[in-house]
């Protein structure tokens, strides 16, 4: 059982490895400009492609080659595992605390809905293929805003450890957060001056690592996840429960 807490922290690890590996690989080769540079001297405008560089956001980060092939395996990675995540805390959920089956399953579909979305901005090009990128992004970044709300509001409902008083106000904070920092995010992606438009990216890269501690936490969930409960997602393992409940 103790073993499955290497999921959520390798979740963690590839997903923020993998994309600041990316951000570094195109800022060696001058393809995004430095997050910490606000200056717009430099900034790639109009149709300009060459002698300048791109707002460091993740997707940008990725554009170009050779760093695109890390960022497309980085978000494959990260989006099926992130997938995983989502169905086996939903067995968790069935397992531990059958009433909050409903709940578990709505922030079941947000998450699958996040992972898809992930994977199609992940497998397509932003400088090829803009508009599903863009729209694949955007669906993963509401939908885990989603998700995290629901997560955080099961943290409250179901003691699947013993130490929901510690996590439970940790979740309101990085919720809280997630949902202030993506309408902020939301809103500035659409300006036009750099100014405006780095911040924006400054946020969409708090919204990654932010994700990422919250899926970290949940480490001590699966300290107490048995590979057994994955069964619950059976239909012979949801015949039988009622079952064994008249037996009882």
């Amino acid at each position: 059982m103790v073993l499955w807490i290497i999921f959520p922290i390798t979740l963690s690890l590839v997903s923020f490895i993998g994309t600041w590996s990316v951000y570094g690989i195109a800022l060696s080769y001058y393809h995004v400009c430095s997050l910490s540079d606000w200056s717009d001297d430099n900034y790639c405008k109009g149709n300009q492609t060459t002698g300048c560089c791109f707002v460091p956001t993740i997707s940008s980060s990725g554009k170009n080659a050779p760093e695109n092939s890390l960022f497309t395996a980085t978000i494959n990675a990260g989006a099926f595992m992130f997938l995983l995540f989502c169905i086996f805390h939903h067995a968790h959920i069935m397992e531990k605390h059958a009433c909050q089956v409903m709940q578990s399953r709505i922030a079941l579909v947000f998450g699958l809905v996040a992972a898809m979305g992930a994977f199609a901005a992940g497998n397509c090009n932003p400088g090829y293929l803009a508009l599903p990128h863009y729209f694949g992004a955007a669906v993963s970044f509401m939908c885990i805003c989603f998700y995290t709300v629901m997560l955080t509001w099961l943290t409250r409902k179901c003691g699947l450890t013993g130490y929901e008083k510690f996590l439970h106000p940790l979740r309101i904070i990085s919720t809280v957060f997630q949902a202030i920092v993506t309408i902020c995010y939301t809103v500035l992606f659409t300006q036009d001056q750099y100014f405006y438009v780095h911040l924006g990216a400054v946020f969409e890269w708090m919204l990654s690592v932010n994700l990422e501690l919250f899926e970290l936490s949940y480490a001590v969930e699966f300290c107490f996840f048995s590979s057994y409960m994955i069964t619950n997602l059976l239909p012979e393992r949801q015949e039988e429960k009622p079952l064994m409940m008249t037996l009882s």
